[in-house]
């Protein structure tokens, strides 16, 4: 950052510009199994399916940027009310010194444009490295963006990171333990709405928006293809229930007994596949979001008793 302020002071003026972190119900955290992002010294509001749901830990490419901020007049009677801070945590403060730090904003008064400052995302942990080596403020004229300012290429991938679809709950027939040769019907419950979108936004600036989908479900017997044979032409976007009478076409055929496997059980894992459009003019293509569940399959062989004739 620039040399001319500690880091201290350099914070405390990014609070009084209004770019800290402060409370805001949009915004996305770390919780439970929810990897998100978490936006400090940000102006970026988060809104829509961020929470609720699981992610897929999608890694911003860039975890620091300058956000637009205030004007030329405003952002010098901001620094000029900063004067206490400034002598407190400077060392060897003075007049003289405060004065000179002014200047940088007293020559950009009549002058379009606006101060740029730095935000990023905390949860990254190369995050902070990066905020620190940029500048606390950049005057940027009208119309132009500074060298790592953020766009709104990069607004939709924070939009992505923040993104969560619901993690389903499996279901299974039959249910408590399966047999060899007995088909085994997959289908997923509680995903609710099957489209999640989440809008990033700069109020008064920018924002973008991403949309996901539901399309597929995957299944993974939890062992290999020479003990189970998976059907999925008929399972859609969400599995098929079991129906007396019904065609099997999605679930999976165990071809083997699960006795000698660790705790005399297969592990089943269902993904849901969500592709993630972009809304708008922005280009850029984001890889789906891919969530799996999984069940222990116990399996077992059926008995049959043979009677003399």
């Amino acid at each position: 950052m620039n040399p001319l302020l500690s880091a201290a002071v350099a914070g405390l003026l990014a609070v009084t510009a209004g770019l800290a972190p402060r409370p805001d119900p949009g915004r996305t955290i770390d919780e439970g199994r929810t990897k998100g992002v978490v936006l400090t010294h940000s102006k970026i509001v988060i809104s829509g399916d961020a929470k609720g749901g699981k992610s897929d830990g999608y890694v911003l490419k860039r975890p620091c940027w300058y956000e637009p901020g205030q004007g030329a007049e405003e952002m010098l009677k901001t620094q000029e009310s900063l004067r206490d801070f400034f002598f407190k945590f400077t060392k060897d403060a003075t007049d003289e010194k405060f004065e000179k730090f002014l200047e940088q904003f007293k020559e950009r008064i009549g002058q379009d444009g606006r101060w740029w400052g730095p935000a990023y995302d905390s949860s990254d942990p190369k995050g902070l490295a990066c905020f620190s080596a940029l500048d606390p403020f950049v005057f940027v004229p009208p119309g132009q963006t500074p060298p790592a300012g953020i766009t709104v290429r990069e607004l939709a991938e924070i939009a992505r990171a923040a993104l969560t679809v619901p993690e389903p709950t499996v279901r299974l027939s039959p249910d408590a333990k399966s047999y060899v040769n007995l088909p085994t019907w997959v289908w997923v419950e509680g995903i609710g709405a099957p489209r999640r979108s989440v809008t990033a936004t700069i109020p008064g600036v920018m924002s973008a928006t991403v949309v996901a989908t539901l399309q597929e479900i995957k299944i993974d017997p939890g062992t290999s293809g020479d003990r189970a044979e998976v059907t999925v032409s008929g399972c859609g976007a969400q599995g098929k229930p079991y129906v007396k009478g019904g065609t099997f076409s999605c679930g999976v055929r165990y071809l083997r007994s699960s006795v000698d496997q660790p705790q005399e059980k297969y592990t089943l894992t269902v993904t849901t596949v969500w592709p993630v459009a972009v809304q708008g003019d922005v280009a850029v293509q984001f890889a789906p979001v891919e969530v799996g569940t999984s069940r222990d399959v116990p399996v077992g062989e059926i008995q049959s008793n043979v009677r003399p004739q």
